[in-house]
């Protein structure tokens, strides 16, 4: 698989790995951020991976697009099979999965033919990768659901999704970092909280990092919001 490096606007440069989403692409896209943090390259003001690609900002005083396509360039080459399947982290998410935490459930479970629970067993039994954070500040989009449970996003967004809110849309699952609004499918809430300006890093989870989900009740959702 051969990068393609692209001038984005007069600061940027995007290396785009390919055309589909996929584990394959993903790991190459989250190595490369890794290695080019890693490094010295100077004038980076900022490294966005994506799904597919990697957005590197620059800035144009200090570096050239030549010399920074150029090193970037050298650095893909280094990169090693064995960086390349690194994982990230491995974290739990506890989620309560009732009534007005996951007011979508029922939809989900009812367009499917499955029960709620069988929802909430289908949801939790498999592992999900990060493959971006984006949409805001520290949202995760995790892959991929399981066939039985992928579910298209609402025809009408909400004005309001409340912060911790775990939502469905389509293969893709992800987590609400704050109040905000939206039209994935929500069938739960975490107490966790996934970004805080105030912590370094600000955001709980990265490009790259491993969830699994936990179902809670009520009462466990409400002692872990008064722990934190």
């Amino acid at each position: 698989m051969t990068a393609r490096y692209l001038p984005f606007g007069d600061s940027a440069l995007l290396v785009e790995f390919g055309d589909t989403i996929s584990l394959e692409v993903n790991r190459k896209v989250i190595a490369l951020n890794g290695a080019i943090l890693g490094s010295d390259t100077r004038g980076i003001e900022e490294i966005v991976p994506t799904y597919r690609s990697l957005l590197v900002r620059y800035d144009p005083f200090k570096i050239s697009y030549e010399q920074l396509v150029s090193q970037v360039q050298d650095i893909e080459k280094t990169l090693k099979e064995i960086h390349v399947k690194k994982e990230g982290r491995r974290i739990v998410v506890p989620v309560v999965y009732s009534g007005a935490y996951g007011p979508d459930l029922s939809y989900v479970a009812e367009l499917h033919g499955l029960t709620e629970e069988q929802v909430v067993e289908l949801h939790c039994e498999r592992e999900y990768r990060v493959y971006m954070i984006g949409f805001v500040a520290g949202f995760p989009y995790l892959g991929e659901v399981a066939d039985e449970i992928a579910t298209p996003r609402l025809e009408t967004p909400r004005l309001k999704v409340p912060a911790g809110s775990v939502g469905i849309a389509e293969k893709q699952t992800g987590i609400y970092p704050c109040e905000a609004p939206g039209g994935w499918q929500i069938i739960g809430r975490t107490p966790l909280t996934l970004f805080d300006p105030l912590q370094q890093p600000p955001a709980l989870l990265s490009s790259g990092d491993i969830v699994r989900f936990k179902p809670i009740s009520e009462i466990e959702f409400k002692t872990i919001i008064e722990e934190q």
